[in-house]
């Protein structure tokens, strides 16, 4: 079967909880550090972006949805650029459609926002390919290769959390470089106050979403010593892979996790050539989609890698690719997870994604990726 359309349409998921907070978030609190951050007048400047949904529609009818971030560029990407190259191709050739949208943007690149592109389109198509053969995604990954994924949470409501079920959290880095020693102080008590609040039999871990510079991420390592940090995690720009080399160096002891500001495979097996991280990161709805996230997959299990996706249990995406790869250990609940009092169950942005419970989620058996939406559904979310 044929594919008839490729499209590209602007979306907003705002999910509307009925239950109301028992306290408000504390990441109202701790707004969280990234490498903007040092301009903060800029940093209050930023705008949002809307989402870009991809849409594939076989002959007969039948489609596939995929979604992904920084709907403007990206959509015209996908709308400009893939469709018309996409349309008359086989829906079931997954990879031959992955590879041509890769080889078509040599002149510009496949990475960035084109990989952001490339992660709709392929999401989509591998949503459709579910749908048209009758079996969940993670089937045609190869099948489940665990009963269910253990998952943590991520943000500052570390005790909402523990109420949740957890067993892990993760905290970000309100305090960077920029800070001083002021900073790395409150950083201090922040991640020492968390872990006195959650025991010492949960994992902890610290994300500082590459604002860190070399040198800052050695002396925080350093400090956090005594609260025994899982990993720490996006310590420095994705780009700097000399400055990773030397992390490693430098921090021979501590667990070091990075990727979901890198994209397409090819980049995690030079980091995987040189042993830079302990653990990737990628996130499936940036870093080429499912084809691209299977193939990292691969890549670490050949070298002795783990992969725990970036907020890889927010969508069904990730929960089937996570359902499907031994090299996927953990999965991350993040973008909100819930304020205090605040079911999980109101905080699902796609209908039909599975949720978390007491610190475990499978994904759904349904065709594709089990998504619970139509066509009205997508033009009453539409920008």
């Amino acid at each position: 079967m044929k594919i008839k359309e490729v499209r590209a349409v602007e979306i907003a998921l705002n999910p509307k909880p009925t239950t109301p907070p028992r306290t408000p978030s504390r990441a109202r609190t701790f707004p969280m550090n990234r490498p903007v951050s040092r301009y903060a007048d800029a940093d209050r400047r930023g705008t949002g972006w809307n989402r870009p949904a991809c849409i594939v529609t076989a002959e007969d009818g039948t489609w596939g949805f995929g979604l992904s971030l920084y709907s403007g560029p990206v959509s015209r990407i996908i709308n400009d650029h893939f469709a018309p190259r996409l349309t008359g191709e086989n829906c079931m050739a997954t990879e031959k459609m992955w590879d041509l949208m890769v080889r078509s943007c040599a002149a510009f690149g496949a990475t960035g926002l084109t990989s952001y592109a490339i992660s709709a389109v392929d999401c989509a198509l591998w949503d459709l390919k579910g749908k048209i053969l009758k079996r969940p995604v993670y089937e045609l990954l190869g099948g489940p290769q665990k009963e269910k994924i253990f998952c943590y949470a991520s943000g500052f409501d570390q005790e909402w959390y523990m109420e949740l079920g957890f067993k892990a959290t993760k905290l970000f880095t309100p305090w960077g470089p920029e800070h001083g020693l002021e900073g790395l102080r409150k950083l201090e008590e922040l991640v020492a106050s968390t872990r006195e609040s959650i025991g010492n039999k949960v994992d902890l871990m610290l994300d500082a979403w590459t604002g860190f510079d070399i040198e800052h991420t050695v002396r925080v390592c350093e400090t956090m010593k005594p609260y025994g940090l899982k990993w720490m995690e996006d310590y420095i720009p994705a780009d700097d892979f000399v400055g990773y080399e030397t992390v490693r160096q430098r921090l021979p002891w501590q667990t070091l996790a990075t990727g979901e500001h890198w994209y397409l495979p090819t980049v995690f097996a030079a980091a995987a050539g040189r042993r830079l991280v302990d653990i990737f990161q990628p996130d499936v709805l940036w870093c080429g989609g499912i084809t691209s996230a299977a193939k990292i997959c691969h890549i670490a299990e050949a070298n002795g890698i783990n992969v725990i996706t970036h907020a890889g249990m927010n969508y069904p995406y990730g929960q089937h690719l996570a359902f499907a790869m031994p090299a996927i250990t953990w999965g991350e609940r993040s973008e909100g997870v819930s304020a205090p009092g605040v079911p999980l169950e109101e905080m699902v942005k796609l209908p039909g994604t599975s949720v978390i419970k007491d610190g475990y989620v499978a994904p759904s058996d349904a065709p594709g990726f089990g998504l619970e939406i139509d066509e009205a559904w997508i033009e009453s979310v539409m920008v």
